[in-house]
């Protein structure tokens, strides 16, 4: 595959999805018609600060749902940060009406308390319907002056111990921190970290030695660090196809996945709770980081009509030129292919959560019981 760092695919049947998309769109078309929301006004919520991730993501959406619903709503962002997400999400939870005129918008951060069981989470991802995912991906990449230049040479880290930058045990790092783990690194966690730009920075200043970046800021920031000889590309977090099975992101098809790293390191296929209950959390983080979700009760053609939008405006030229600096080029996918990733990123076995929750009390004292 020609390496590029263009729109991205994160499935292996985007023709499929066309297809699939074409067909829905024709049987549907009739909800749509009858849905309108002339002179209303959408309030889309958003668990986080403004600024972050999550905000740039719906600030970059919202413009083009207003030109796309039925009927050209105002669409306005309500910033309700707390608790890592949990906040927003439990005021939406407990208070949006069924009616379409409020959305709210998760992302890994939301979705891992809900994983791991989170006393303080009064959401549930069952009582939600997803109207639309958007991926991610990203790459994890080492220090140059361990002399290593590939996975193979991993080997020569025996007995060093790793920094990492992190944001908590139970942010979107708990996917490096259980990945590095099960690569039999040795790895010291430093918490307190709050964004992975920031990450980076102790990094770039050698506080760090060890890093990822989700990919639109490898590409950006990581990469000339990698040209000018200072850090060693390991492998990419992956992407998942069609069946829920890892295979290698698009954007870097020349660096094995985590899956790959771990048998090529190891000498053996992982399996068990462990990484279960990893790549429960590698799909909630990146492949599904982040979902836009009505209520459950929400009437079918109200569904349907935020599904077409969101079909609607990947096909917009303006929405396809920003796409590549507003989200890192990956595309929002609807319909069948979002519920996919929906119940792939918000679903645990019940022995794969019980093996994380114990790791976390057992090594960081994470209480998830308050």
């Amino acid at each position: 595959m020609k390496k590029t760092f263009g729109r991205r695919k994160f499935t292996s049947t985007s023709l499929k999805l066309a297809a699939l998309t074409l067909a829905l769109s024709t049987v549907n078309f009739t909800y749509a018609q009858n849905v309108s929301f002339a002179g209303k006004t959408i309030e889309w919520v958003i668990p986080f600060g403004v600024g972050g991730g999550s905000d740039v993501w719906a600030r970059f959406n919202a413009p083009f749902l207003t030109k796309y619903l039925p009927g050209n709503p105002n669409v306005v962002i309500k910033n309700a940060p707390g608790g890592g997400s949990i906040t927003g999400a439990n005021q939406y939870a407990a208070n949006a009406k069924p009616d379409g005129l409020s959305v709210l918008g998760t992302s890994g951060s939301t979705q891992f308390p809900y994983l791991l069981g989170d006393a303080r989470v009064r959401y549930d991802y069952k009582k939600w319907e997803v109207v639309m995912a958007s991926p991610t991906g990203g790459v994890a990449y080492l220090s140059s002056k361990f002399g290593v230049t590939s996975l193979k040479d991993l080997g020569k880290l025996k007995g060093q111990k790793l920094v990492y930058a992190s944001q908590g045990a139970t942010s979107l790092d708990l996917v490096p921190l259980l990945g590095f783990r099960m690569l039999g690194l040795d790895v010291h966690h430093v918490f307190g970290m709050k964004s992975r730009g920031e990450g980076r920075l102790a990094f770039e200043r050698g506080e760090a030695t060890i890093d990822y970046q989700t990919s639109s800021a490898y590409i950006k920031s990581s990469i000339p660090l990698i040209k000018e000889g200072k850090a060693v590309p390991l492998f990419s977090w992956g992407v998942t196809d069609d069946n829920g099975n890892l295979i290698r992101d698009p954007a870097f098809p020349d660096l094995p996945h985590i899956g790959e790293a771990i048998r090529l390191v190891t000498g053996k296929t992982p399996t068990g709770s462990e990484w279960e209950s990893f790549k429960s959390f590698l799909i909630a983080g990146f492949p599904a980081q982040k979902l836009m979700v009505l209520p459950k009760q929400t009437p079918q053609p109200i569904v349907e009509a935020y599904r077409k939008a969101f079909r609607d405006m990947r096909n917009d030229p303006d929405y396809k030129s920003g796409l590549d600096n507003a989200l890192g080029g990956y595309e929002q996918v609807t319909d069948k292919a979002a519920e996919s990733l929906y119940r792939e990123g918000t679903t645990i076995a019940p022995e794969a959560r019980e093996w994380v929750r114990n790791y976390l009390t057992s090594n960081f004292s994470v209480n998830l019981s308050q």
